[in-house]
């Protein structure tokens, strides 16, 4: 069991899409948000997810699909 810490950016466009939830259901991927920040204009969402690493890749090759951007995160994301 791998995990990986991202950061998600959606252009306005995929705002009103779940892609997390798809990221879930999709490929057998535990999500946990830890942050987020989602406007009319923009969002970002702070992930931890766990699973098996060549799931994980697939999945975020799937997320970077849709236009998300995806970043990968260090630190204690709830700590700030």
């Amino acid at each position: 069991m791998s995990s990986r810490r991202v950061r998600f950016t959606f252009p306005q466009k995929l705002i009103p899409i779940p892609v997390v939830y798809e990221l879930g259901k999709k490929f057998e991927i535990v999500t946990n948000i830890r942050r987020a920040d989602v406007r009319e204009d923009m969002g970002w969402v702070v992930l931890e997810l766990e699973g098996d690493e060549a799931e994980i890749k697939n999945g975020l090759e799937w997320v970077a699909s849709t236009g998300v951007r995806i970043d990968p995160v260090v630190g204690d994301v709830v700590e700030g």
